[in-house]
């Protein structure tokens, strides 16, 4: 599974309730859920804000697959949006993952696969935002948590033009 050029919103969610429930990366006495939504972006409203949104981008590392020509490539900058807010005991997670365009073909954006440790390591950096906005925990997990560049990854040079999320205007270089 490490090495999957698919997209399976299955493995996210498996991974989520696995560290929320067993791990117990969220110890309250909360219920959260995550979902997805395709068309999210990182603006959040004033209204939004209101109702307690908050927006977290986290840069991983994934690999796509070119539906035209079948080219595989790797990516070390693939962004991941997440949107949260818990409100009145249930916590909700949205999240959306940016595609790339194959370099080849240019006819639109692929969305990437992830392997179980890039999950794990996205989804516990969410949860310590979590609990840093939503529960006011210091977030002092940054040890635990390793910034995703720390490990030196082989990739050739971002094409912002590209990536779905450079488009947009959303850049994963900071990773805070």
């Amino acid at each position: 599974m490490g090495r999957s050029t698919e997209w399976i919103p299955a493995l996210w969610l498996d991974v989520f309730n696995d560290l929320l429930y067993e791990d117990n990366q969220l110890d309250y006495e909360d219920q959260w859920t995550l979902n997805f939504s395709y068309s999210q972006t990182d603006t959040v409203t004033k209204d939004e804000r209101k109702r307690g949104w908050k927006v977290y981008a986290h840069c991983a590392r994934g690999k796509f697959q070119c539906a035209s020509c079948r080219k595989i490539w790797p990516s070390a900058r693939v962004v991941v949006l997440f949107r949260y807010r818990l409100q009145r005991g249930r916590g909700t997670v949205i999240m959306r993952p940016f595609g790339q365009a194959c370099r080849r073909c240019q006819d639109g954006f692929e969305l990437g696969g992830f392997s179980e440790n890039e999950v794990e390591h996205a989804l516990l950096r969410v949860f310590a935002k979590i609990r840093k906005n939503c529960y006011g925990e210091d977030d002092d997990d940054d040890d635990d948590v390793s910034s995703t560049e720390s490990t030196v990854v082989r990739t050739r040079p971002h094409e912002d033009t590209l990536c779905e999320a450079c488009c947009m205007g959303i850049c994963c270089q900071d990773d805070s």
